[in-house]
C-alpha cells in the first residue's frame, strides 16, 4: 500500500510517499481502507518532535512509528476473529493516537474500541475532520469547564481546528460566545455562530475591562495572571494548545492558582472517546456542528499540507483525501 512515511524529524520536507507492508489485522482489531485523514498539532509537534520530550515516547533519535496522522474515516475492510462491533462494509471513523497512529496511508489496523459509526449524512471529509479537535472542544468546555446555559464565554483563537468547533459546541450548550481571531477569521467566527468577535490585532481581551464565566484558550498567548483578570468570580480558564510554555503553565501554576480565591485555572489533554464521538454526532445531525474545512490535499502531496498549515496558519481543518 501507499504511505506517507517520516524516518526522522523535521520539517514537512521529510515526509515521503512510499510503497510499504498492508497491515494485517489481529485478533482484536479492524482493517480499514482509509478515505480520508486530518492534520491536526498532534502531528505537527510528532513531525518535529517539538517539545524534545515527545522524543521519551515517539522515539528518542528517530520515530519508531514511521506513519502519522490520527484522525480516520474510512470503510472496514476485515477484522480480527475477537471483533463484534463491525463487519466489512461499515462505515468508520475516530481518533487512533492510542494505536499508533498510521492514518496518512491506505490502510490501518488498529484496536476498534474508540472508532465509531460514520453516519450516512456525514462525508469521510467531514467525519476525518472531527475525532481529535472537536473532542477535545467538547472536553474543555463540558467536562473541565463545566459549561452551563446563559453563561458567558470567551474563546480565544476561535478561528483553528479546536476553536472552529468549540464556538459551536458553546453555542449548542446554550452560552453567550465571544470569538477571539485574526482580522480574516472575522467573519467566519461570525458564521460559526460567534455572538461577539474580537480582533487580537486591534484590541487586547485581557484589558477590554468585561469578565467571563469561562475562557477557553485553543491559543493561549497572554500570560495566566491576564487571563485571571478576565475572568468572574468562580470562573473557570482552560487551557487546549498553544505553545509548550502556555500548555505547561496551567498545569504546574492552575493547581496552586486555583487554591487562592475562586477562580479555577486548569488545562485539558483530550483522549479518543467513542462516547463523545456518539455525542458529536448527534450535535452535527442536529445541524449544531458542522466541521469548517479550509482545504483539502491527496495523499501523494500531505507534505504541502502540513507546510500550508504551517505558514498561513489554516482556518479549521485540512484534509488528507486518501480515495
Amino acid at each position: 500500500m501507499k504511505a506517507i512515511v517520516y524516518e526522522r524529524y523535521g520539517t514537512p520536507d521529510v515526509l515521503q510517499l512510499k510503497e510499504v507492508d498492508k497491515p494485517v489485522p489481529g485478533n482484536n482489531e479492524v482493517l480499514i481502507k482509509i478515505h480520508a485523514a486530518s492534520i491536526n498539532s498532534f502531528d505537527m509537534r510528532h513531525l518535529k518532535a517539538d517539545p524534545f520530550l515527545i522524543r521519551f515516547g515517539a522515539g528518542l533519535l528517530k520515530p519508531k512509528k514511521n506513519i502519522l496522522g490520527v484522525d480516520i474515516a474510512g470503510v472496514v475492510e476485515a477484522v480480527g476473529k475477537n471483533v463484534t462491533r463491525f463487519q466489512p462494509g461499515d462505515e468508520v471513523f475516530g481518533d487512533i493516537c492510542e494505536c499508533g497512529c498510521g492514518g496518512f496511508a491506505e490502510y490501518v489496523s488498529v484496536d476498534g474500541t474508540e472508532l465509531a459509526l460514520k453516519p450516512a449524512s456525514m462525508t469521510f471529509n467531514e467525519a476525518a475532520s472531527i475525532p481529535m479537535a472537536a473532542v477535545t472542544a467538547l472536553k474543555g468546555l463540558r467536562d473541565k469547564g463545566e459549561i452551563k446555559s446563559g453563561q458567558k464565554l470567551l474563546i480565544n483563537g476561535a478561528s483553528g481546528g479546536v476553536g472552529s468547533f468549540a464556538v459551536q459546541i458553546a453555542k449548542s450548550f446554550g452560552a453567550e460566545v465571544t470569538a477571539v481571531c485574526s482580522t480574516r477569521n472575522l467573519d467566519l467566527a461570525r458564521s460559526l455562530g460567534a455572538d461577539h468577535v474580537i480582533d487580537y490585532s486591534r484590541e487586547d481581551l485581557t484589558k477590554s475591562g468585561k469578565l467571563y464565566d469561562l475562557i477557553l484558550a485553543c491559543n493561549g498567548y497572554h500570560p495566566l495572571s491576564a487571563y485571571r483578570r478576565a475572568l468572574r468570580p468562580e470562573g473557570t480558564y482552560v487551557m487546549a494548545g498553544g505553545t509548550m510554555k502556555q500548555i505547561f503553565a496551567p498545569m504546574l501554576l492552575g493547581p496552586l492558582l486555583s487554591k487562592f480565591g475562586s477562580k479555577k485555572i486548569t488545562n485539558i489533554s483530550s483522549k479518543p472517546s467513542r462516547g463523545d464521538l456518539e455525542f458529536l454526532i448527534k450535535l452535527f445531525e442536529a445541524g449544531k456542528i458542522r466541521p469548517f474545512i479550509d482545504r483539502s490535499y491527496p495523499l501523494q502531496q500531505t507534505a504541502d499540507a502540513f507546510w500550508y498549515i504551517e505558514r498561513e496558519h489554516a482556518q479549521g481543518k485540512v484534509v488528507i483525501t486518501v480515495c
